[in-house]
């Protein structure tokens, strides 16, 4: 992916953001903001519709889609305290935007289920929507099974004497929900762990849950790495997330560093392999994670660390994904 970004390829767009509640976002590292102050530097107008405020009702003759959102048009300002100049609210129909792009935050629960089914009766209907309603299919950590020449020795599975006998082949392994973010609820468990018992329990559920099971990696002490891939070629930085002391998540979330760094030739391999499938199924961007030389998951709901990247090198992705986007919408 190149370093120079081309110049807009395509009239001025009206860019809908599906976002959590403005308010709460952090304009110094969100990668959402960072997307809308690109736009709006490329000639855009930059809208944002909190995921809460989306719903149906049926066609009448004047709007052919029935989806609308409750839309906020932003005037993007450069102070991360007050980063945006509120222009105007309405109820708008999306099929008056160019692209809506879904940025709504995990956790995946029945709230982001909703919204992706009534997007993807947008979509249905002609709307642009990025990345597609149907990533909801794509399970962030199951996605790996995809690509097994690239995963570490890994265990999806609820059977309590599936995962005990992983941990004793392995004999340091790392287990951690299927849904979780940010680091939550992930486990380092050891042969020797005398509550190896109660972990498995209590993230099984007692065995009414599907958890991950996967071989310890020593290769985080150098970090987690957050690849972006956006339209299917990967930025050419990652962001290495280095767990702190007597600590095994690199999460920046739980207080890992990030390191920007260039790709690897691995990364880079992973990265090109993956890519194109993903963008052939509508996945704009992605946040591939990569330890060492292994792939571990496949994020494709809301990917971060933009800001970080630029900061520390100087390239642009949210640019880059807005350049993305101009050609998707000169396409169509």
């Amino acid at each position: 992916m190149s370093h120079e970004l081309p110049e807009p390829r395509c009239r001025p767009l009206n860019l809908a953001f599906v976002v959590d509640p403005l308010p709460g976002l952090k304009a110094y590292k969100d990668s959402s903001i960072a997307m809308m102050r690109a736009a709006a530097s490329r000639g855009h107008a930059v809208f944002a519709i909190d995921c809460a405020t989306l719903g149906w009702r049926r066609p009448e003759s004047a709007q052919p889609v029935g989806v609308f959102g409750v839309a906020v048009q932003l005037h993007m300002q450069p102070d991360n305290h007050d980063w945006f100049r509120e222009i105007g609210r309405d109820r708008i129909p999306l099929s008056d935007f160019d692209a809506v792009i879904m940025r709504r935050d995990p956790p995946f629960d029945n709230e982001y289920l909703t919204a992706t089914w009534l997007l993807e009766r947008a979509e249905a209907a002609g709307v642009r929507v990025f990345n597609r309603p149907r990533a909801r299919d794509h399970s962030e950590k199951v996605a790996i099974a995809e690509f097994p020449q690239f995963a570490p020795p890994t265990l999806i599975s609820r059977d309590v004497e599936q995962l005990q006998q992983f941990i004793d082949e392995h004999a340091d392994i790392i287990l951690k929900p299927l849904d979780g973010m940010g680091g939550s609820q992930v486990f380092r468990v050891r042969e020797a762990d005398p509550n190896r018992n109660v972990i498995i329990e209590t993230l099984t559920r007692d065995g009414g849950r599907t958890i991950m099971a996967q071989r310890y990696l020593p290769a985080i002490v150098a970090g987690d790495k957050r690849i972006l891939i956006i339209a299917g070629q990967p930025v050419p930085y990652c962001l290495a997330r280095i767990p702190k002391a007597g600590e095994t998540r690199g999460n920046l979330a739980v207080g890992g560093t990030g390191v920007a760094q260039a790709l690897t030739a691995r990364d880079r391999e992973i990265a090109e392999a993956l890519g194109p499938v993903l963008r052939d199924r509508g996945l704009l961007l992605v946040g591939i994670d990569v330890i060492g030389d292994h792939l571990t998951e496949i994020n494709v709901t809301s990917p971060t660390c933009m800001v970080e990247i630029r900061q520390q090198t100087g390239f642009d992705s949210a640019a880059a994904f807005i350049a993305a986007l101009e050609r998707e919408c000169a396409i169509s």
